[in-house]
């Protein structure tokens, strides 16, 4: 669970005027991408029925990704990029038509970047049930209204199983590295753990072994505030007026999501006591920086993401359990014949490095033995987005084996 998008993976700052002003307007009921939106560089991959561990049923359901790079004739140099709950497939590009904002990822994707794009063929799909482009609440059922909240419930097993399907369709039978960050390490993990003879490397950054319960705590309080809002109109919103959709839950849950991403450190050395405005907030009507700041990129996420998406997707995150009819977490690792990059922030208070060590000692072949890289940073959770030239080192490491 990160910021996920260019202008968020920068270190916190004051809300300036002219970031209120930008978003002056009525919300949209969804930020969801629709059909009829511009594609932007976005491709897309469509594909039959789906079962889910569940033994729910999509009767088709199409992945958003996009590419750069290209594939080699041996078909043996493609890499998977997983992004994390709020992410998409922009990893590299401008912003632009059908992209708001700039890639999330670009220092470390492209030619001679760690992920060299002339070097490898790079994958980054937007994940099952979310709501940028690919097949999620926000879709059209089959009865021509949203999914909506029938939207079947997925594990992560469900969204690294669709995965697969695209892996299948663009001819990729192993994979030469997967990729992935928080609920995006998730996916990579279960990628390694689940098809260990289609994973040649993997990078594990941030991300635990299973999702512990004040991880799910905090996760159902978020869900909670969205379902709270007399707005959410038990999830069939979609025709709600700007203005009239659930923002206010969403954002709120958005805020609530953002006291894990960043650590006390960087807040309290950005923020301090400072006020937002020459008004105090001790009783006069002002309000504190850290406020506004909250405030605003809680507002900015209601007009990039989906309610419905949200709640899926934090239930996803919610599953995750490497070791689930697995005999265990240590059993479950053991399984992982990849050679593994496992990453931590000494400062993440949403997936402590005590989860990457675990990762890290269970792994038969990770490159530094029963222990996880620990980046030092003030940045927490959001330090493996942030600290790009560590991780740039961390992962020219791995493709150097």
């Amino acid at each position: 669970m990160d910021w996920q998008i260019s202008e968020d993976t920068v270190p916190s700052a004051p809300i300036t005027e002219a970031d209120a002003r930008s978003l002056l307007g009525r919300p949209p009921a969804t930020g969801a991408w629709r059909d009829g939106d511009p594609v932007g560089d976005r491709r897309f991959a469509a594909f039959g029925e789906f079962r889910t561990e569940n033994g729910e049923r999509l009767p088709g359901f199409r992945l958003a990704y996009e590419t750069w790079g290209e594939l080699a004739p041996a078909r043996d140099n493609a890499v998977l990029i997983l992004h994390a709950l709020t992410g998409d497939s922009h990893v590299r590009g401008a912003a632009g038509p059908g992209h708001p904002t700039a890639g999330w990822w670009g220092d470390l994707v492209g030619p001679g970047a760690a992920i060299d794009t002339d070097r490898w063929f790079v994958v980054a799909p937007n994940m099952l049930g979310g709501c940028q482009g690919s097949t999620g609440p926000a879709s059209i059922a089959p009865d021509g209204y949203e999914w909506a909240a029938r939207f079947p419930y997925l594990t992560i097993r469900d969204q690294v199983g669709a995965q697969a399907h695209l892996a299948d369709a663009l001819g990729i039978g192993r994979w030469a590295a997967v990729i992935g960050g928080s609920m995006g390490g998730m996916h990579a993990l279960e990628w390694a753990v689940g098809h260990p003879d289609r994973v040649e490397r993997a990078a594990i950054l941030s991300s635990p072994p299973i999702t512990t319960a004040d991880q799910i705590a905090s996760n159902t309080v978020q869900a909670d505030t969205i379902r709270m809002d007399p707005r959410f109109a038990g999830g069939a919103f979609y025709d709600a007026g700007d203005g009239d959709g659930p923002h206010r839950g969403l954002a709120l849950a958005r805020r609530m999501a953002m006291l894990s991403y960043r650590s006390p450190t960087e807040l309290n050395q950005r923020f301090q006591r400072s006020w937002q405005s020459g008004v105090s907030p001790l009783g006069h009507g002002g309000r504190f920086a850290v406020e506004s700041y909250l405030d605003f990129h809680g507002n900015k996420f209601t007009r990039r993401f989906d309610a419905n998406s949200y709640l899926t997707l934090v239930e996803a995150m919610n599953s995750h359990d490497v070791g689930r009819d697995r005999d265990g977490v240590e059993d479950a690792l053991r399984r992982v014949t990849a050679t593994t990059l496992v990453l931590g922030v000494d400062s993440d208070r949403l997936f402590p490095v005590d989860g990457q060590h675990r990762i890290a000692r269970g792994i038969p072949n990770t490159l530094d033995g029963d222990q996880a890289v620990v980046l030092p940073s003030d940045f927490g959770h959001d330090g493996f987005l942030i600290e790009t030239a560590a991780v740039d080192h961390q992962l020219r490491r791995l493709f150097a084996v």
